[in-house]
């Protein structure tokens, strides 16, 4: 870890203490907002940039030296990520959602501005992404799960463009989460995903940590041989960008998470036959052996 981005560390234990601090939010405020602990946002919000901050910076120490740009494109995306999470955590205190809200001047100025430090996150991290990915960085199984972690992370990131086009039926509220529903009503417990409805969260979420678990799929299977373990990162990660796409369609659908239609479901039973079929074909096969030949004895 001597060698990883320090910028980025030091970031990710920020947001770790910012994940603290909204924990112990969750126990002194009983506040609620839309029908969640008005903290948990900002610690769901924490949590994820911490995962984040730790793999960019893991992963711009794969590279023998680091480019000016490279550095300079890193430290934006780190000050975006300060900028939406200073806002989120503002607008809390203030008791105001933060997303989609343009209920006054105030809030319809914090929010563009989220959306502008949204937009430069999506650009740094598709900037770092391609100097990564163009390079030889790892070994070949690794490497392809690095690509595929990036890539698949930024399709998560795009799916949330997608939220600020879905229909709030709120007055002051542009954009929504949820499908079919007001943001607001029955959730899971602790995602807060919608019960009754849609939810653009789900793909989201999965998507954007496909950043983490492929690169750790890889790191798990070291050790096979390369074209067994090259098979098995190419049917896990379009198995998981499989999923990213059809949570997304299902949420478009107005469809909650453990409620799909017979559609979805077929679609979900198509997919897990693929991945299995996948891993089965990947499996090491066992060295042939000459045969012996029987002893003759006198």
């Amino acid at each position: 870890m001597r060698t990883w981005y320090r910028p980025l560390v030091a970031f990710s234990g920020l947001m770790a203490l910012t994940a603290l601090a909204s924990v112990i939010g969750l126990l002194v405020d009983d506040r609620e907002l839309l029908g969640a602990p008005i903290w948990m946002k900002p610690l769901k919000f924490s949590l994820s940039f911490v995962a984040f901050g730790l793999s960019w910076a893991w992963l711009l120490s794969l590279p023998e030296r680091r480019p000016r740009f490279l550095r300079g494109t890193a430290l934006v995306v780190i000050a975006g990520s300060l900028v939406e999470m200073v806002i989120i955590i503002g607008q809390v205190v203030r008791g105001r959602r933060s997303h989609f809200n343009v209920g006054t001047p105030l809030d319809s100025m914090l929010f563009n501005i989220m959306g502008a430090t949204v937009a430069v996150l999506f650009i740094g991290t598709l900037v770092l992404s391609v100097y990564i990915a163009a390079r030889r960085l790892a070994p070949g199984p690794e490497l392809l799960a690095i690509r595929f972690g990036m890539g698949i992370a930024l399709v998560g990131m795009a799916v949330g463009i997608l939220m600020t086009t879905a229909s709030s039926g709120v007055d002051g509220v542009v954009g929504a989460h949820s499908v079919g529903v007001v943001d607001g009503g029955p959730g899971m417990p602790l995602t807060g995903w919608s019960t009754t409805g849609g939810d653009l969260r789900v793909a989201h979420f999965i998507g954007m940590h496909g950043l983490q678990l492929l690169p750790l799929l890889a790191l798990a299977i070291r050790g096979r041989a390369e074209r067994t373990s090259t098979r098995i990162i190419w049917t896990a990660s379009l198995g998981y960008l499989a999923v990213v796409v059809l949570t997304t369609w299902q949420a478009l659908r107005g469809q909650p998470l453990f409620a799909p239609d017979w559609i979805t479901g077929t679609a979900v039973g198509v997919i897990a036959a693929g991945v299995a079929l996948g891993l089965l074909s990947a499996r090491d096969k066992a060295p042939t052996q000459a045969p012996t030949e029987e002893r003759i004895s006198a």
